[in-house]
């Protein structure tokens, strides 16, 4: 009688263990995918041609975000960025942060600090974010 009633008991806490474990990831993949966001991106490259292309943005912020795409741009140089809803908004390119493979990683902030701008990436950031 006594291994039937220890039986019962390892099952009961092994089912909590595996409910509290999926509660966390489900929590960690939506933050995740939240600061992801594929883009399209328009400008001049550091050699003055126009070019349009997607890119990837990670990092995202209110204020802007850090992109990734195969092109030279230069610092300073202004790009329009495009969302999935067809949202355009006008992009400083502030800093490049690296450069690997022929990839190359920029912080870039967005030029107008309205409204608008700050539901380009369709997150609601907190406000003191």
């Amino acid at each position: 009688m006594s291994l039937h009633s220890s039986h019962s008991h390892a099952k009961s806490h092994h089912g909590a263990a595996v409910a509290a474990a999926g509660t966390v990831r489900n929590q960690r993949r939506s933050k995740r995918m939240a600061l992801n966001a594929s883009i399209g991106l328009s400008g001049e490259d550091r050699l003055k041609c126009s070019f349009t292309m997607p890119a990837r943005a990670t990092g995202l912020n209110k204020h802007g975000a850090a992109v990734q795409l195969t092109r030279d741009l230069a610092v300073g140089s202004v790009v329009q960025l495009r969302n999935k809803s067809g949202g355009q908004v006008s992009a400083r390119i502030v800093a490049q942060l690296k450069a690997s493979q022929g990839v190359s990683t920029y912080a870039i902030e967005f030029v107008e600090q309205d409204g608008g701008v700050t539901n380009f990436w369709g997150i609601s950031f907190p406000s003191n974010a």
